[in-house]
């Protein structure tokens, strides 16, 4: 069974950047597309961003400009792990952020789309 840790959540203030690690228990991690999902209290989990395997595609969360040139999801293979660099964070940033790994045959941006998960990493933005 393949675990995903994330890390690299913390407290922030707003307008400043933080960067999130997705790392995996195994080498397979480099085999498969990797995503970002983030859950707001009270809220649904929903889509950050996605990455193929070899980096070389990436996807985005169509939520208007809530994300758009802020996130940026990128990939390192030789170290197993998958970043997730935030700039400009906004108290509505707030939430867990988790990663997700292997399609599951389901959409890219659904939960249920991805087979593996990692525990989330808490992120809180202060204005």
């Amino acid at each position: 069974q393949v675990q995903l840790a994330e890390s690299g959540g913390g407290l922030v203030q707003a307008g400043e950047s933080r960067r999130l690690s997705c790392a995996a228990s195994e080498r397979t991690l480099s085999k498969w597309a990797v995503a970002w999902f983030r859950q707001a209290p009270g809220k649904d989990r929903t889509f950050v961003a996605a990455i193929n395997s070899n980096g070389g595609d990436t996807y985005y969360s169509d939520s208007s400009d809530s994300m758009k040139g802020r996130f940026t999801i990128s990939r390192d293979n030789a170290k197993n792990t998958v970043y997730l660099q935030m700039n400009s964070l906004r108290p509505e940033d707030t939430a867990v952020y988790y990663c997700a790994a292997e399609r599951a045959g389901g959409g890219l941006y659904d939960v249920g789309g991805w087979n593996y998960w990692g525990q989330g990493t808490q992120v809180t933005v202060s204005s």
